[in-house]
């Protein structure tokens, strides 16, 4: 799909998958639901549009002060909820806080969606506990390869055409090599992970966007972008190049 044809295809493909109120690669599809605060890294986005509309992404929490999502969740104002499990049932676990800053990476591009990654600073710091508490990054020298087994989470959709899930689900997915993404047209494999074994149903889907890609408990990707028909595999922002930017926003707080 070299062809400027291909590649305009690919971007539509792209649009109809990130418009709100789903933005981004919604939820999880063949999963399990998680044990509740199993997770407790998981961040649950409120994003408040310009025009007045409401969608949800997914984040993670890296630090008392910071999240970090995708750059498409972007919006006017944005609200977190930390240890939450079911959406709609409040604890006493839940910490709602709202975002003081959005950090959108300089580079991103919304017409390919290369680097899809912002960080959230909060207005408060987190108060760590059990059904709280922080993620580690890779080094900025790691490079996850294919073949790995690894786990997305988030309370995005569970099948085309279906509502998003009120409780955390995750699924073990199957980290690709670039040719599996090639589809894509302009996948780019030292800045994103092409992720979910195309002859599997598993994926994450619309509302799962910004989650995490966790290996052996790191966070080695952030859910960025897939088909709208949720068929594997799908597209993760890697990490690991912009550990050196994220640590600079963090040193800079």
């Amino acid at each position: 799909m070299g062809s400027l044809a291909g590649r305009m295809q690919a971007l539509l493909l792209w649009l109809v998958f990130l418009l709100p109120p789903e933005a981004g690669a919604g939820e999880i599809i063949s999963g399990t639901e998680s044990k509740p605060h199993s997770h407790p890294y998981m961040a649950y986005l409120e994003i408040f549009t310009g025009s007045g509309n409401v969608y949800n992404c997914g984040g993670f929490l890296i630090s008392q002060e910071f999240v970090v999502t995708a750059a498409h969740c972007k919006g006017r104002k944005i609200t977190v909820t930390l240890g939450v499990h079911n959406i709609k049932q409040e604890e006493s676990t839940w910490q709602k806080i709202k975002v003081k800053e959005q950090f959108i990476h300089p580079k991103y591009n919304s017409s390919t969606n290369l680097n899809d990654i912002m960080l959230l600073k909060l207005q408060t710091k987190a108060k760590l506990n059990h059904a709280v508490g922080t993620v580690p990054l890779p080094s900025k020298s790691t490079f996850i390869k294919p073949g790995r087994l690894c786990r997305a989470m988030g309370w995005g959709r569970t099948g085309v055409g279906m509502p998003g899930s009120d409780t955390l689900r995750e699924v073990k997915l199957r980290l690709m090599n670039a040719k599996a993404c090639d589809h894509f047209g302009i996948y780019n494999h030292n800045l994103e992970i092409c992720v979910g074994n195309p002859r599997k149903k598993r994926s994450a889907y619309k509302g799962d966007s910004g989650g995490p890609l966790l290996c052996a408990g790191v966070a080695q990707g952030v859910v960025s972008y897939g088909s709208p028909d949720a068929k594997p595999p799908l597209v993760f922002t890697r990490i690991s190049p912009y550990v050196p930017w994220i640590n600079k926003i963090l040193a800079n707080k």
